[in-house]
């Protein structure tokens, strides 16, 4: 039995016990996992620094590092996401539906866990506890990898949760930290099928794809966002401008971050001068179509379907002039990921055609993409965002870490 496989019969072992753990005992889990996160501050802070130092010296941007980064504020902020959790409804044993059969069976559709998740996360390792805490809650174990980048930081933040479910009377192996972070390990992650329920990837859009298309363990894809911006022709555009701005760049390396703007002809010479001016406080570099630089001068590099496609995660936009709103849904259809599209307009027809038409997991009116999240939402911290239509889609909270099982009581009944 390999390492993977060890960390696979540990998981499945632990399973019974968490599934079948009251309201009561995971959530006093968490409260401990909560305090020893405060607790432990600086330890994660120093085991932090380090990765931070090798992520400068391998030339990591600057927006990957503000991903990586820990901090007080930030571990404090982890803590808050575990009480939050806490407060939660637990899913786990709601009865969705019931109803009786004429023969007489009592059948009741009930939520209970998924079992074992594996997750695969990329640089920033406040995933490690969202997704061990919103797993523990809905009565998962579950397996974390994450990247190199961040090992030491996700090594201690699995020591303290470890020992802190144990004190609290559940077996440490509901959480699991994977310490080698090689791809050959990685890979058999993908096929453990004989331990693993489903397999979560997180991070770049050449991550997902790769679990996508390798894993034998049912994939639930998230994260990939080429998001847009469309400004319509009777848009606010001081509106436009704060929209677009706080897309872009209140925090570029999140996956609901728009990367994209498109901006119809009737106000793309008044509006795109004023984004300009706005995205010069951040250095915000910009490819544009011909009509673009034709309005904001030679400092516009050309835009080609490279990056109309690129999911940058950085301070850089592709930007296009368009014709009518239709352009505007055909171009989402053609380079969108289906995460989060956002349409300012003050024409409610225009408003209601871009939320029926675009298909995508969240679909904005006069409002910033980076509403797209779990905690925002009213879920608490998320699993992350799923871009697909099965077996959830948009923020994963507590219910998306469930499936059902039906229930049957009868009296005798045989077919």
């Amino acid at each position: 039995m390999n390492y993977t496989e060890t960390l696979g019969m540990k998981a499945k072992n632990a399973e019974p016990e968490i599934a079948s753990a009251s309201t009561m005992l995971k959530n006093n889990a968490l409260l401990a996992i909560s305090k020893a996160l405060t607790e432990n501050v600086d330890f994660i802070i120093a085991e932090n620094a380090k990765d931070l130092r090798a992520a400068k010296e391998n030339g990591m941007s600057e927006a990957m590092q503000d991903r990586l980064k820990l901090d007080e504020k930030r571990v404090a902020g982890m803590a808050k996401g575990v009480d939050e959790i806490i407060a939660l409804n637990d899913p786990v044993g709601q009865i969705i539906e019931g109803f009786t059969r004429p023969n007489g069976l009592r059948i009741s559709k009930t939520r209970v866990p998924l079992g074992v998740i594996g997750i695969i996360f990329e640089s920033r390792p406040n995933v490690t506890v969202d997704a061990a805490a919103l797993c523990l809650k809905a009565g998962n174990a579950v397996i974390l990898k994450g990247g190199k980048e961040a090992i030491n930081s996700n090594k201690c933040l699995g020591q303290i949760m470890r020992k802190a479910v144990e004190e609290a009377g559940l077996p440490a192996d509901i959480i699991q930290v994977v310490e080698n972070t090689s791809r050959e390990t990685t890979n058999e992650l993908m096929k453990l099928n004989k331990y693993l329920d489903v397999l979560i990837p997180r991070g770049s859009a050449g991550l997902i794809q790769a679990v996508v298309n390798t894993a034998t363990v049912p994939v639930i894809e998230t994260g990939t966002g080429n998001c847009h911006v469309y400004v319509d022709s009777s848009a606010d555009l001081e509106s436009a401008v704060d929209i677009a701005d706080n897309g872009k760049t209140q925090r570029p390396s999140v996956c609901n971050a728009i990367e994209s703007l498109l901006v119809h002809k009737d106000c793309a010479e008044k509006f795109l001068p004023m984004i300009e001016e706005r995205f010069k406080a951040h250095n915000v570099k910009i490819y544009g179509c011909d009509r673009t630089a034709e309005i904001l001068g030679n400092g516009i590099e050309k835009a080609t379907d490279t990056e109309y496609a690129t999911e940058f995660l950085d301070y850089i936009i592709s930007v296009k002039v368009v014709d009518s709103i239709d352009e505007s849904i055909a171009h989402i259809r053609k380079f969108g990921t289906k995460h989060s599209e956002c349409i300012v307009t003050k024409s409610l027809e225009n408003a209601e055609k871009f939320q029926r038409q675009v298909d995508a997991a969240a679909v904005y009116v006069n409002a910033s993409t980076r509403f797209t999240d779990g905690g925002e939402f009213g879920f608490g911290a998320e699993i992350g965002i799923s871009t697909q239509k099965l077996h959830a889609r948009g923020p994963m909270g507590l219910t998306e870490l469930t499936t059902i099982k039906y229930l049957i009581n009868g009296n005798g009944q045989i077919r």
